[in-house]
């Protein structure tokens, strides 16, 4: 039989006594390290700044994976929620005194139909009633400008939080302002270098002479990038809170004249001069795909949440693009060319012509469902323009087509639809020209046609309009010339961006 060896006692432990475990330092239940951490504590009395176990904290923040940042962003937003319902549980029922558990429920509840009806507002499955609580404006509330360009704006794009604003002009010049004080900061142009390092190619032919002329503008949902594009043929990336240059994406052969980001993501679409549009990625710095189908240059471009495009051309067409389908339909403009379009829905939208009228489409009909004539007549005959008892404009105004002997232009230069927008899912549209005002447009979904509003004074050619989102308020880019030509001048118009509010009953 082997003998069993006995345990040695450690050093300094005397013989013939017990040692107690609970002091072997294998049986410990803190490691030295911690042990030492805690002394520490214990003899400086420092706080846990002095430490440095702020600083661990945060980078543990910033490690936090995607999932879990998700999961932070959904919660803050479910409290956000709450508390809404919360407030409006309390306004309701004041005088009411029911069991906390009763209460409990009913917010759960309402907080559930909440997030119900935004789900439906944002795929576009329910229209939000605005146009019939617009309130008439008065004097005191006209347009007010906020910010001045040296030269005609070209576009206005607005943050998902309606707070801050970006415009475009073509003196080349970028500018990020906030909506409520007004206060503008410049984008700066990097160096040659930097623009090559970032991607860029040499501009060829006349793009050398006015490489920095900006024509389009597009903000992406999470406020992180602005796009912007013009003569130079690229697509140029910026960060929006650094105000930095990041990116500029070469491929067009023609000046880009518009662009739009998909909601929710950071897909990118570019339409040019080329007759093609163009998908990138955003985030992954990369080119996508090309669509082909228009015969002339594309001039505006629109999308929501659907991989669906919507753009305009000079070839007198509208096209749908099916994006994932790789699929387009076609829709003909029944006389001039269409100038300008946006989505209503994903199955409606609005266009507005050079022959001064504005289309109302669905994507069941190639043709308009209706149209309105002559809805931005010239000023010379703006006191010909009345309205029917059934609020429609009539047909065969005067003021398109007139020419004015005085002047090298016709007079159907001014009254050109060139910017349409809608209130994101709402009933609420509004589109511009150059005879001097903003036209506030009503959409009736159940007898399908366009009812006007009221007019919004305003002189200058409106090259781009937008709307707040929650219908407070509309942006207009205004210039004493056409955002793509200079077909007609009006030297008594101010470049700048105008803001118009709007009293909602």
């Amino acid at each position: 039989m082997t003998k069993k060896k006995s345990l040695a006692p450690p050093k300094g432990a005397k013989k013939g006594k017990n040692f107690p475990l609970s002091k072997d330092p294998f049986f410990s239940s803190e490691s030295r390290k911690r042990r030492k951490i805690v002394d520490d504590e214990i003899e400086s009395g420092e706080s846990d700044e002095d430490n440095g176990l702020v600083g661990v904290e945060d980078e543990e923040f910033e490690e936090e994976t995607v999932d879990e940042k998700r999961k932070r962003v959904a919660i803050e937003y479910l409290e956000k929620i709450r508390e809404i319902a919360k407030k409006e549980k309390e306004r309701e029922d004041e005088e009411k005194d029911e069991d906390e558990t009763g209460d409990e429920g009913e917010k759960d509840s309402l907080v559930a139909q909440i997030l119900q009806q935004e789900q439906l507002e944002d795929s576009g499955r329910l229209r939000r009633e605005i146009a019939s609580k617009v309130q008439k404006p008065v004097a005191k509330d006209g347009f007010q400008f906020l910010i001045k360009h040296r030269q005609s704006v070209t576009a206005v794009a607005l943050s998902e939080d309606d707070l801050k604003g970006f415009s475009s002009s073509k003196d080349g010049t970028i500018l990020h302002w906030d909506v409520d004080s007004g206060k503008g900061e410049k984008y700066h142009w990097p160096s040659d270098e930097i623009l090559r390092s970032h991607g860029a190619k040499d501009p060829q032919g006349r793009a050398t002479k006015h490489s920095k002329v900006t024509l389009s503008l597009a903000v992406s949902s999470d406020g992180r990038y602005l796009a912007s594009g013009g003569l130079d043929r690229h697509v140029h990336i910026w960060d929006t809170r650094s105000r930095e240059h990041i990116q500029a994406f070469p491929g067009h052969r023609g000046p880009v004249s518009c662009l739009t980001f998909r909601q929710g993501t950071s897909e990118l679409f570019s339409g040019s001069y080329d007759r093609t549009v163009k998908i990138w990625n955003v985030d992954d710095r990369a080119y996508i795909n090309t669509l082909f189908g228009h015969q002339s240059d594309v001039l505006t471009i629109d999308c929501l949440r659907k991989e669906r495009l919507l753009t305009v051309g000079r070839d007198r067409s509208m096209q749908l693009w099916k994006v994932p389908e790789e699929s387009r339909l076609v829709f003909r403009a029944p006389a001039s060319s269409l100038e300008c379009c946006c989505f209503i829905s994903n199955d409606e939208f609005l266009s507005g012509s050079d022959d001064g009228s504005i289309e109302l489409w669905t994507v069941l009909k190639k043709k308009p469902i209706f149209i309105v004539r002559n809805a931005h007549s010239s000023s010379s005959s703006s006191t010909n323009l009345e309205l029917k008892e059934n609020g429609t404009i009539p047909n065969g105004c005067m003021g398109n087509g007139d020419v004015n002997h005085n002047t090298s232009h016709s007079l159907s230069a001014y009254s050109w639809v060139s910017s349409v927008s809608v209130c994101r899912n709402s009933d609420l549209a509004a589109s511009g020209a150059g005879n001097g005002s903003v036209r506030l447009w009503a959409l009736t979904s159940d007898k399908k046609d366009v009812r006007p509003l009221y007019d919004l004074p305003l002189v200058g050619f409106l090259n781009s309009l937008t709307f707040a989102k929650s219908g407070r308020f509309v942006v207009a880019g205004v210039g004493q010339e056409p955002r793509l030509g200079r077909w007609g001048r009006i030297p008594a118009a101010q470049n700048g961006v105008a803001v118009h509010p709007l009293k909602l009953s």
